[in-house]
């Protein structure tokens, strides 16, 4: 198994134990791509709002995992809930989830 490998399972594993935790997916992409496409029951917050709403993403009461297209969005967006202690991880894009559900 090679570097990159462990790497991305780690967080395949991450996500699944997440999942199987009740964890609450939340979508910070823009309207037009959740539009296009997204994850059932997922919930959807564009990135550029998330700062006015975090208090409803804290009223939850839910681990989050975060999803965007690619995952660099997620990343900020998983690390700005965190700072605002909410148990949230960068789940990457809403397809890999997708996939592995």
């Amino acid at each position: 198994m090679g570097f990159l490998s462990f790497i991305f399972g780690a967080k395949k594993r991450q996500v699944a134990y997440y999942i199987e935790q009740g964890a609450l997916i939340l979508d910070v992409r823009t309207q037009r791509e959740w539009d296009k496409g997204h994850l059932e029951n997922s919930v959807h917050i564009p990135l550029s709002d998330l700062n006015n709403r975090v208090n409803e993403v804290k009223s939850l009461k839910k681990s989050i995992i975060v999803c965007c297209e690619s995952g660099v969005r997620s990343a900020k967006a998983a690390k700005f809930l965190v700072l605002n202690n909410i148990d949230a991880i960068n789940g990457g894009g809403w397809v890999k989830i997708k996939n592995n559900l």
